[in-house]
């Protein structure tokens, strides 16, 4: 906790999510295609809600290989999350944008984690975003390494609290992260 106090996150620090783990439920070896399939997990609208308030920008990095397998077009990828902003908008919450990568992991393309595209592009749109004053919050390996690699400061959102990836933080959930900056 100490390492978050020393850090004096306010509106000049930008807040990069991870979507499926993160925000909304994972499904087992398939892909969120549809608006009914989506289902936030327990807790992360107001999570989300309170780190809008602490953060100045929030965005959405997710790798969406399910494009690329077509089994899920770019216009279901959309449906799903107009309905996660939705969702959100109703408590206050707001994405500067939702970046995803929709190649398949063997094409090693640039937008695709653990490479750091979405968040250069990211930059690109929104010139003030400072890689040094921000934070990416992910359950995979793929989503540490990108934070890193960017120059992030990085959370991982893991059950068992291992740390493969020597993230800067292990929490179980969006909510216990956020209450750790609450307390700060």
């Amino acid at each position: 906790m100490n390492k978050i106090v020393a850090l004096q996150i306010d509106k000049t620090w930008s807040l990069f999510l991870d979507r499926d783990g993160v925000i909304n439920k994972k499904l087992d070896n398939d892909y969120v295609k549809t608006t009914e399939e989506f289902e936030f997990i327990e807790g992360a609208e107001v999570a989300l809600q309170e780190m809008n308030e602490i953060f100045g920008k929030l965005f959405v990095v997710t790798n969406q290989q399910g494009i690329g397998k077509g089994i899920m077009s770019h216009a279901d990828l959309k449906a799903v999350h107009d309905y996660m902003e939705l969702g959100l908008k109703s408590v206050g919450v707001k994405f500067e944008a939702i970046y995803y990568c929709p190649t398949l992991a063997a094409e090693n393309a640039p937008c695709r984690k653990p490479n750091i595209g979405m968040a250069l592009q990211a930059k690109e749109e929104f010139p003030d975003v400072n890689f040094s004053k921000s934070i990416l919050i992910g359950d995979s390996v793929t989503d540490i390494q990108m934070g890193k690699r960017a120059g992030m400061k990085t959370v991982y959102i893991n059950d068992s609290l291992n740390n493969p990836e020597n993230a800067d933080w292990v929490v179980k959930s969006l909510v216990e992260f956020s209450a750790i900056l609450k307390n700060c």
